[in-house]
């Protein structure tokens, strides 16, 4: 079973429930102490462009481009490499994505809770590894064709 996820603002204060506490913002907030946010980790690779960033302007309207743009992003190396990083975090435990933005359900921080819950609904749906262990050489881990 996947460990809880959530989006809250990084001005927030910290809540128990928090878990890991990852800002997912490439620029640091603004007039925010770094001890006031309480983080665990900061993955500036996991957020936006700059230049996605500056085009989509929260702008609600263009939040379903935004999202598709924004995943096309995180298939690069480097971000791809910030993306793993927070899915192994989230499975590892509860977590909260912080993010400076006032509206947190059109933030790249709900895009990144969709992807990471819709992998571990995937994961879930493969079934036991026993299942499928067949198919997978001893030697190589190569999937058998």
């Amino acid at each position: 079973m996947a460990a809880a996820i959530r989006v809250r603002r990084v001005y927030d204060d910290p809540q128990p429930g928090d878990g890991c506490r990852v800002l997912v913002d490439r620029l640091w907030p603004r007039g925010l102490r770094r001890e006031a946010a309480a983080l665990d980790e900061w993955l500036r690779d996991v957020a936006p462009s700059s230049e996605l960033r500056t085009w989509y302007r929260h702008d609600p309207a263009k939040f379903a481009e935004f999202r598709r743009r924004y995943a096309a992003e995180l298939a690069r190396p480097g971000p791809q490499a910030a993306l793993d990083r927070l899915r192994n975090l989230a499975a590892s435990g509860p977590a909260t994505l912080l993010t400076a933005t006032t509206d947190v359900d059109d933030s790249q921080a709900a895009v990144l809770v969709g992807l990471i819950e819709d992998d571990a609904g995937a994961a879930e749906d493969m079934g036991d590894a026993a299942c499928w262990a067949h198919l997978v050489c001893p030697d190589c881990a190569a999937a058998a064709r």
